[in-house]
C-alpha cells in the first residue's frame, strides 16, 4: 500500500498548483487523474487537421499571469518550457455597420480609443479605473485568500462600509453590467466591447453583480493583455506537472478515484476504480464539485456528511452551456478593421441588447437566433500553432442552454437534444454570422471540430451536464455561498479534506487561485 503526505484527486490547473507547492515544500504528494493526461480543461490537441494545434477548452491566461501563483512559480515554470505570447491588442469587438473597437495594455491608447467612439468616453474610462483604484489592493488580495476567514471578513467589511454606512463600493458591487456601461459610456460600441465579458465569468450583463466582474476583466486584460502559452494552453499544465515531479511528487493518469476514505473523522486516503488504496497521512485535496464530493466520493461514509450539507450538495446548480467551434484555416480571418486580426480575443455581436436577447433565449432553453461569438486566433501571437500563412480559430459561444427546448430562430429541430446534427447545424449558423464580420472565413475552412455541452460533460465531471465554469455563478451560488452555504470554504466537513477548482472561491477561469489558497494553508507554519 502506497502512502503519501497528501493525495490530490484530479489534475485541473488548480490541483496542479497545489501539488507543485506541496512538492516544493518537501511534502510527499501524488496527483491521481482519470483522463489520459493531466490538465483538466487546459488541453491542446490536433482536433481538425494534422499540424494545427487547438486549445480544446480554455485558451488565454490573463487571470493566471496576474495572480500570485505565477508571480511565485513563474521562473521555474519558464525553465520547464512555459513561455507566454501576447497579441498587439488584448480585446476587441466587431458590430454591424463596421463598428469596431480594440483595447491594449497602453492606458493612453485605450483612452484615445474610447474617445474616438464617443466624445467624453475617454474621460469616462479614466474615471472608471481611477474610482476603482483605492479598492484594487484589498479586492485583489481577497482573490488569494480564504474568503470565509476572519481576516477576509474584516477586509470585506472595510470595503463595504464607510463612516458607519454602506460604501459606494458596496453599491457598485451590486450593479448590473448594463447599468454600469449605459451610465458610464455614451457609445454603443463601448457597451458591446465590454458587456460580453460577463459571459466569460459565468454571468450575464443584466445580472446583479455583473458590473464588478466587468471591471475585473477590464483591469486584468489591460494590465496583462491576453497571454497564451507558446505551443498551446496545455503547456501551462505540463509545466506544473513537471514542476511537481521535479520536486519529488508524482502525477498519474488513468487513475479514477471512486472513494475518499475517512477514519475517526479524518481523511486517510482514497480508493481508485481499480481497487488500489492510496493512503494520505496529512490531507486529501479534491478538485471536484460539491455534488460529486458529498453525494459520491463520501457517500459510503456513514455519518460523515451532515443532512444539511447533503441536501445543499443535491441542490448545487449548473449554469449555461458552451459550444466551441475549432477551425483550421488556410488564411487568417480578414476583418474590416485590420486591428482585430492582431487581437487576443474579440466578440462579434449586435451589441448590448443583442447580447441580452441571446442570453435570455439560452436561459429559456433555446438555441439563440444570433448568439454572441467570441473569436480568437492564437497563431497571430504564436506561429507554432499551425503552418505558415494558415491560422487556427476558436469560435466560442457562452450563451447556449445545457438542455435544449427549442430554437429561437425556428430552424433547427432540437427534439432529441444536443445531437451531432443539432450541434453542426448550430455551428453552420455561427459561421454564417461570423462571415458578416470576416467575409473570407467560410471559404478558408480546412477542417472543423465542434464541442457541445454533452461533450464537456463526458470529458470532465466538473462540468456537470456541460457547464464550462463548474456550476452556476449567480449571486445565490457565489462568494460566501460557494461552494455551499453551509460550507463556504475550501475546507470541507472533514477537517483535513480540501476542495479546489471552479466550484470554490474565486471560481471560474484559469487563475490558479484556489490551488494557491489551499497550498498556502497546507504548507503554512502550523502544518509543520
Amino acid at each position: 500500500m502506497r502512502r503519501y503526505d497528501v493525495v490530490v484527486v484530479g489534475s485541473g490547473h488548480n490541483a496542479l498548483v497545489t501539488a507543485a507547492y506541496l512538492a516544493r515544500a518537501g511534502r510527499g504528494v501524488v496527483v491521481l487523474e482519470g483522463n489520459d493526461r493531466p490538465g483538466g480543461l487546459v488541453r491542446t490537441e490536433e482536433l481538425t487537421v494534422p499540424g494545427f494545434l487547438h486549445d480544446t477548452y480554455s485558451s488565454a491566461h490573463p487571470l493566471f499571469t496576474t495572480g500570485p501563483a505565477y508571480a511565485e512559480l513563474g521562473p521555474e515554470l519558464t525553465a520547464l518550457g512555459l513561455t507566454y505570447r501576447n497579441s498587439r491588442y488584448c480585446v476587441g469587438v466587431s458590430m454591424p455597420g463596421a463598428r469596431t473597437a480594440v483595447l491594449s495594455t497602453d492606458p493612453e491608447e485605450n483612452v484615445a480609443e474610447a474617445e474616438r467612439l464617443a466624445p467624453g468616453d475617454g474621460a469616462a474610462l479614466t474615471a472608471l479605473l481611477q474610482d476603482f483604484q483605492p479598492h484594487a489592493g484589498p479586492v485583489f488580495g481577497l482573490f488569494a485568500a480564504e474568503l470565509a476567514s476572519p481576516a477576509s471578513a474584516r477586509v470585506i467589511h472595510d470595503l463595504t462600509h464607510d463612516d458607519g454606512h454602506y460604501s459606494t463600493f458596496a453599491q457598485q458591487f451590486l450593479r448590473t453590467a448594463r447599468d454600469l456601461l449605459e451610465h458610464t459610456f455614451a457609445s454603443p460600441v463601448a457597451h458591446g466591447l465590454l458587456a460580453p465579458w460577463a459571459l466569460h465569468l459565468g454571468r450575464s450583463p443584466d445580472e446583479v453583480n455583473s458590473s464588478f466582474w466587468t471591471v475585473m476583466v477590464l483591469l486584468a486584460v489591460t494590465s496583462a493583455g491576453m497571454p497564451t502559452p507558446e505551443g498551446g494552453s496545455e503547456r501551462l499544465t505540463r509545466a506544473l506537472a513537471a514542476l511537481t515531479e521535479r520536486h519529488g511528487g508524482r502525477v498519474e493518469t488513468g487513475r479514477w478515484v471512486e472513494r475518499i476514505l475517512v477514519r475517526d473523522g479524518r481523511a486517510v486516503g482514497v480508493r481508485t476504480t481499480d481497487g488500489e488504496v492510496v493512503r494520505a497521512d496529512r490531507a486529501v485535496v479534491a478538485s471536484v464539485n460539491p455534488d460529486q464530493l458529498y453525494l459520491e466520493l463520501l457517500a459510503h461514509e456513514d455519518g460523515v456528511v451532515p443532512p444539511l450539507i447533503r441536501r445543499q450538495a443535491a441542490d448545487y446548480r449548473y449554469g449555461r452551456g458552451c459550444v466551441q467551434i475549432h477551425l483550421a484555416l488556410s488564411a487568417p480571418p480578414r476583418f474590416t478593421d485590420e486591428r482585430l486580426a492582431r487581437t487576443g480575443q474579440s466578440h462579434l455581436t449586435g451589441g448590448l441588447d443583442a447580447l441580452s436577447r441571446s442570453v435570455n433565449e439560452a436561459t429559456r432553453g433555446l438555441l439563440p437566433a444570433e448568439p454572441t461569438i467570441s473569436i480568437d486566433t492564437p497563431a497571430a501571437a504564436d506561429p507554432t500553432r499551425c503552418p505558415p500563412g494558415a491560422a487556427v480559430a476558436r469560435l466560442q459561444l457562452l450563451d447556449v442552454p445545457l438542455r435544449l427546448r427549442g430554437d429561437a430562430a425556428g430552424e433547427i429541430d432540437t427534439t432529441d437534444g444536443w445531437t451531432d446534427d443539432v450541434k453542426n447545424a448550430f455551428a453552420d449558423r455561427v459561421l454564417e454570422l461570423a462571415a458578416r464580420h470576416a467575409p473570407n472565413l467560410p471559404g478558408a475552412v480546412l477542417g472543423r471540430h465542434v464541442i457541445a455541452p454533452p461533450d464537456l460533460a463526458r470529458f470532465n465531471p466538473n462540468c456537470g451536464p456541460g457547464d464550462p465554469y463548474g456550476g452556476s455563478h449567480e449571486l445565490a451560488q457565489s462568494y460566501l455561498l460557494r461552494p455551499l452555504p453551509g460550507r463556504p470554504s475550501h475546507r470541507t466537513v472533514v477537517p483535513n479534506l480540501f476542495m479546489v477548482g471552479a466550484a470554490t472561491w474565486p471560481g471560474h477561469g484559469v487563475n490558479g487561485a484556489s490551488g494557491y489558497i489551499v497550498a498556502k494553508e497546507l504548507t503554512g507554519p502550523e502544518q509543520g
